[in-house]
């Protein structure tokens, strides 16, 4: 059977890499969290100093790119592939808020889109992925056989992600989260290089009143609509 690029774009915390995961588990593809690859430059430049709430050295950052190596790994126990930058696991590190308050900066930085799309790219080529973003279906992958655009309300997508990182022991208040979700959309939506924008033939879905299970199966009836289709 002929496999297929699934492009998943969406604001930030509209589940679109729970469901990603699900997909690429169900499906046997390969998954990528493009959005973890932006996190992870964003934890290199605050390692490195080069981002700070009141400055970011951003020609710093770009000189340092060609030292940036990120990777995926699988974690059987875990059911999904974590984030590696220069051989280190960063997974838990690039969830945090102060990571979330300063990636969508990092993200407008066109040498930094430019990089990350090379290697988004490179792990396409045999097709048989899915991978979620913010410029994945138009970007990235446009002529991908499924593009999904997911959204959400500011404020569902403000307790999901308030929850989250509660559940992880994170000391955060309700409006913090909010006011970092509002403030990346803005960022993400009105940068120059690769705004966040639906695809032209992508379908929205809008979960603000789906369960995770009901999410899945509306997904999974569109892929495989699509599989039928293609094969």
């Amino acid at each position: 059977m002929k496999q297929i690029i699934i492009a998943i774009d969406g604001f930030s915390s509209t589940g679109k890499s729970t469901v990603a995961k699900q997909l690429a588990k169900h499906l046997g593809y390969i998954y990528v969290d493009s959005g973890a690859m932006y996190r992870a430059v964003t934890w290199f430049a605050m390692q490195n100093h080069f981002i700070k709430s009141d400055c970011f050295h951003i020609q710093d950052l770009i000189s340092s790119l060609y030292q940036i190596t990120i990777s995926f790994k699988f974690n059987e126990a875990l059911g999904f592939a974590e984030v590696y930058l220069n051989g280190k696991n960063i997974e838990r590190q690039i969830r945090t808020l102060e990571v979330s308050s300063f990636v969508s900066q990092v993200a407008e930085i066109s040498e930094v889109r430019e990089m990350l799309v090379k290697q988004q790219q490179k792990m396409g080529e045999s097709r048989g992925i899915v991978m979620d973003g913010r410029d994945i279906g138009t970007v990235v992958f446009p002529d991908a056989e499924l593009k999904l655009f997911m959204t959400a309300s500011a404020e569902t997508r403000a307790v999901r992600r308030y929850e989250e990182l509660i559940s992880r022991s994170e000391d955060v208040s309700f409006s913090d989260v909010l006011k970092n979700v509002q403030e990346r959309d803005y960022i993400d939506s009105h940068r120059e290089d690769s705004p966040l924008i639906k695809a032209e033939d992508a379908i929205e879905i809008d979960n603000s009143c789906l369960s995770l299970e009901e999410q899945f199966n509306k997904i999974l009836q569109l892929v495989e609509n699509k599989l039928k289709e293609c094969n």
